[in-house]
């Protein structure tokens, strides 16, 4: 049994599918304040199999052990966090009690339940603006630029102390820009007010709910003005999780006692806010009006990622090229009108 955490969220419910698809059994822990019960009900409608799911805040630890006494865990793979980057800067102690209380939970339920295997969500958000692209695992760890990236931060430095200690293997998967949705255009992106993500503000303006994309500053060092970003399909990020699960379970096989994995799952390739802009209009045939606004606090430049490691020791490839996915984003955003 596989423990999604925040398993109803954009990229826990591509993973459920897929972990699902793959013969795994699932349970969800998911509080909801980023997602909706009836995508419980779509995971179940592609896969055909039945989810346990339970709607509590990852910080009530008593509630966590009573899925823990239920269900014989083998895995974890933890998804749940606050994740918008500009909110991270306006309301930081939330950000900091929510993600490392969370985790620090999923810690001790999984020492005291003798669960050894865990992947963790971390983002490429913790190299800071790195000094040379493409960014690989070896790339320097610099302060980040908010406090979302802080606690990813932070919440690999635990994950890390934790493993050595009680002898647990982990995988921290830093990803970079997940877009798209699912090729059932049953699940994707679906963001609570105004998107904190660019491509959902993308399709939202596509189709009249916002007037116009706002463009967060048009000053930056790349060839357009525009920050540069790696947009990694949804689905082909789920499989590189349950990828990087058969991994640690492998190296249980192997009698390995302890393992830290560390794997940047991109495409290779950096694509700027314009860049993105026209690849949705050559996609789909629809303009998108759009203003430049002043930056955005805790943005930087350029990420984009050098996936070697992952191809290599994880059989994994991304596959799914801008336009399809950008494609899929926009089916998606009309079966939600």
């Amino acid at each position: 049994m596989i423990l999604v955490t925040g398993g109803l969220g954009y990229i826990g419910s591509h993973t459920a599918v897929e972990l699902l698809s793959r013969g795994y059994d699932v349970v969800i822990v998911d509080d909801l304040s980023n997602s909706e019960k009836f995508i419980l009900h779509r995971i179940e409608e592609i896969t055909g199999k039945k989810v346990h799911f339970f709607p509590f805040d990852l910080r009530r630890q008593e509630l966590l052990e009573q899925v823990f006494e239920a269900f014989s865990i083998t895995g974890i793979i933890h998804f749940a966090a606050y994740k918008a980057v500009g909110e991270s800067q306006i309301i930081p102690l939330e950000y900091y009690e929510n993600n490392l209380f969370s985790l620090i939970n999923v810690c001790k339920m999984s020492k005291k339940y003798d669960c050894n295997n865990i992947i963790f969500s971390s983002s490429c958000t913790v190299y800071g603006q790195a000094d040379v692209m493409p960014i690989t695992e070896d790339t320097p760890i610099k302060e980040a630029e908010s406090s979302y990236g802080r606690t990813k931060q932070m919440g690999e430095d635990i994950l890390k102390d934790f493993a050595r200690a009680e002898r647990k293997r982990v995988a921290l998967l830093r990803y970079f820009n997940p877009i798209g949705a699912h090729h059932t255009s049953k699940l994707g992106e679906l963001p609570k007010g105004i998107p904190n993500n660019l491509v959902p503000y993308v399709t939202q303006t596509a189709s009249g709910i916002r007037e116009y994309l706002q463009i967060f500053g048009d000053d930056y060092d790349t060839p357009d003005g525009t920050a540069i970003r790696d947009y990694i399909h949804v689905e082909d990020l789920a499989k590189a999780h349950v990828a990087a699960l058969g991994f640690l379970e492998k190296k249980l096989s192997d009698t390995v006692e302890s393992s830290i994995e560390i794997f940047n799952l991109g495409t290779g390739k950096g694509s700027s806010v314009l860049d993105i802009v026209k690849a949705f209009e050559t996609a789909t045939g629809i303009p998108i009006p759009y203003i430049i606004v002043p930056r955005r606090a805790g943005d930087i430049t350029e990420a984009y990622a050098d996936p070697s490691r992952a191809n290599s020791f994880l059989n994994w490839k991304a596959e799914t090229s801008l336009e399809e996915s950008l494609r899929s984003s926009w089916v998606w955003q009309q079966s939600l009108n």
